[in-house]
């Protein structure tokens, strides 16, 4: 079987409002970008995590789920960086503890704690 790599595509209503999030914000550079007749796409990256961000269906906006393991186990590194670039996510669950990180548009990004034994 081959190798997949896979990259979800979120709506967005605001590309530049999206881009400073991302880039500014949460520490993701950007890829590539498609611009032309209003539709503006753009691939953010950071590490192996990809985003596609489209303004074209904005009626499909802030309905992204994304669930991000990180190498360092636990998120409380990441949510110390981004506190220090003016972003707070929030604590929750999704059968396992989270950290969570909503873009504008409410697009969120899960970041599970290590399960405790």
């Amino acid at each position: 079987m081959s190798e997949m790599f896979a990259r979800p595509v979120w709506t967005i209503t605001d590309m530049d409002r999206a881009l400073d999030f991302y880039i500014r914000g949460a520490g993701f550079v950007e890829s590539w970008r498609h611009e032309g007749d209003g539709v503006r796409i753009v691939e953010v990256a950071r590490g192996d995590c990809r985003i596609i961000l489209s303004n074209q269906w904005p009626e499909r906006a802030g309905r992204g789920m994304l669930f991000v393991d990180l190498d360092a186990g636990s998120p409380d590194g990441l949510r110390a960086e981004l506190a220090a670039r003016g972003l707070h996510g929030e604590d929750g669950e999704w059968g396992y503890d989270c950290f969570i990180l909503a873009d504008p548009d409410g697009n969120q990004l899960y970041f599970p704690y290590p399960a405790k034994v």
